[in-house]
């Protein structure tokens, strides 16, 4: 075995993101992912059963949060150096480089990938306790510095709405379309993720890859053919939005549907 070899367990509920590392991770010497895992309690088992050198745990999963399965691989003695894939805003997350706990900030760009494993693989020898990792993560994510308005444009102007105002944001044609119950326009983000990352990701919900949700701000549940959903949303069309499968457990779960 390659002593320079790092092994590595991808953690996403989300499997185009689970592709997508997977992928960058392969464009990369030295880096070996040898598991997978869609939810926290898939990643404990996995982790523990492979026992890889690295794990990359999403933060926002059904179950078990990413940070519920570092305090579980804790309580194991798990060795494994953990780099969490977070949607928080930059903010926040600039605050993760002065933690031996690296970041990645979805979507994943390739270079600061390259440059979390070289600073996993440079601190493994003496990074400090990952109990003090994770209550240093704590504290940072209990203070997220969010806004509190967010600007949508609509024609030639931009209104400020609350962004517990917002209803849903959508991918509309290349752009990010916002609706509140008052207004609907475009944001400013490049991408769905770039406005995930500045909302509060206990109330907005990724429930599809092209749909951000309130959750609550959701009127109606409605099944769907395969066990899924289709939400109807408070807004005067009650407009409706699908719910992806892997989504949907999460629904279930968090409704006790």
């Amino acid at each position: 075995m390659n002593s320079s070899l790092l092994t590595a367990v991808v953690v996403d509920d989300e499997a185009h993101a689970r592709d997508e590392l997977c992928f960058l991770l392969g464009q990369l010497e030295g880096v070996e992912v040898v598991g997978q895992a869609a939810d926290g309690l898939e990643a404990v088992d996995t982790i523990q059963r492979l026992d890889p050198d690295l794990a990359f745990l999403d933060i926002q999963m059904p179950g078990l949060t990413g940070l519920d399965v570092v305090r579980r691989l804790q309580d194991a003695g798990s060795g494994a150096s953990v780099v969490f894939v977070t949607a928080f805003d930059h903010r926040a997350v600039e605050a993760f480089e002065v933690n031996a706990v690296d970041y990645l900030l979805k979507p994943i760009d390739a270079s600061r990938l390259s440059t979390a494993v070289q600073r996993v693989r440079s601190r493994r020898s003496d990074a400090p306790p990952l109990g003090e990792q994770l209550e240093r993560l704590v504290r940072l994510m209990a203070t997220p510095n969010r806004p509190t308005q967010l600007a949508v444009k609509i024609g030639e102007r931009f209104v400020l709405v609350q962004a517990e105002e917002i209803l849903y944001a959508s991918v509309v044609d290349d752009s990010i379309n916002i609706v509140t119950g008052q207004v609907s326009g475009t944001s400013n983000d490049r991408t769905l993720d770039e406005l995930q990352a500045r909302l509060d990701p206990a109330v907005f919900w990724r429930v599809h890859r092209s749909h951000l949700v309130n959750i609550n701000k959701i009127k109606e549940i409605v099944p769907w053919f395969s066990r899924n959903y289709i939400l109807r949303m408070k807004d005067a069309k009650a407009t409706e939005i699908p719910v992806s499968r892997v989504q949907t457990r999460r629904l279930r779960e968090y409704l006790k549907l």
